[in-house]
């Protein structure tokens, strides 16, 4: 039993999913036949377990083209363990309305997916999970239970917060609400209630046989009173323009601040200079002049070394100063 429908999501052999809470791996095993490169990821470890063992009988059965693959793990949804742009297409299939970091997660999966990549979002729908809510507190009460129901506007909305385009929606299982509603009625765990065993035959039957009475019959209820609400988007690609002006901003950036850097070792270099210039350009001292009568050898050998010595005393002294700029690419 699918919740999403192929036909509006379609895949090509050789695309990268993410089946994110595949739980027992419905839609998982759906895109490995059609050829996909499959993670099915879920934090239940023994369900992760189940469906490694049918990835491995499939593909003994052949029932998975060449160039498929499959891998079954156990993870974290608001900590996945992928690069970014690792997928191609996720899927999320009723798992949002257990989390309560539902914000969380959209990042997480609109970061491992590329862009122009595909996701399908899939929820219980407001009307019919709200009569399961009234008729039972066992059915939302429990330990990893549903915590929130979604309205179709507040989810798409949230959706588009992440950054995703939403391009459809539609919704599925119109034969499965009145089941459900029966068994919050008759007791959540009750499984041996007349009308609910007789319902569950139905389904059963329906699902294996697929006639075309209850397609036709769940056709028809879909828009009226179907389990699930279902949600399509793509993660937009950046524009060309505006990516090359991120990456002139950053490179300007980059070249403004190593000039600044340069420009702040320069100027402290240069008042580090100023002292020592200053302290190298006093006059030195001049001895007090005696009275010259004659001009003897002694007095001019005298008067030519003083002169040196106040020539090389004013020279300015010497600094070496250098900064380092580095240039951003």
């Amino acid at each position: 039993m699918l919740t999403v429908d192929f036909s509006r999501f379609p895949l090509a052999p050789g695309d990268r999913v993410l089946d994110l809470g595949c739980g027992a791996g419905r839609h998982a095993f759906e895109c490995y036949r059609r050829g996909a490169q499959v993670v099915a990821l879920d934090q239940n470890g023994e369900e992760i377990r189940e469906v490694a063992k049918w990835f491995a009988a499939m593909k003994e059965a052949g029932e998975a083209p060449a160039g498929a693959s499959a891998t079954a793990m156990e993870g974290d949804a608001l900590a996945l363990p992928f690069p970014d742009a690792s997928f191609d297409v996720v899927i999320i299939s009723e798992v949002m309305e257990h989390i309560p970091d539902d914000k969380g997660v959209l990042a997480e999966m609109v970061r491992v997916l590329r862009p122009g990549g595909r996701i399908a979002v899939t929820v219980p729908r407001y009307g019919p999970e709200k009569i399961c809510w009234a008729l039972s507190d066992e059915y939302h009460e429990v330990e990893g239970g549903h915590i929130r129901i979604y309205r179709a506007d507040e989810l798409l909305g949230k959706m588009r917060e992440a950054g995703l385009e939403p391009y459809g929606t539609h919704h599925a299982h119109g034969l499965h609400s009145p089941y459900w509603w029966l068994k919050c009625a008759f007791g959540v765990d009750n499984e041996n209630a007349l009308p609910v065993k007789a319902y569950h035959k139905l389904l059963v039957w329906d699902i294996m046989k697929k006639p075309l009475a209850t397609r036709l019959a769940e056709q028809a209820l879909n828009p009226l009173i179907g389990k699930s609400f279902v949600a399509y988007a793509t993660k937009p690609h950046l524009p060309e323009a505006e990516a090359e002006a991120t990456g002139a901003d950053a490179e300007d950036h980059a070249e403004d601040q190593a000039g600044d850097e340069a420009g702040d070792q320069a100027r402290k270099a240069a008042t580090d200079a100023k002292p020592a210039a200053k302290r190298a350009a006093k006059p030195a001292a001049k001895a007090p002049r005696k009275p010259a009568k004659k001009a003897t050898a002694s007095t001019t050998s005298s008067a030519a070394a003083r002169t040196s010595a106040e020539s090389t005393a004013t020279k300015p002294a010497k600094s070496a100063s250098s900064s380092r700029s580095g240039a951003a690419k």
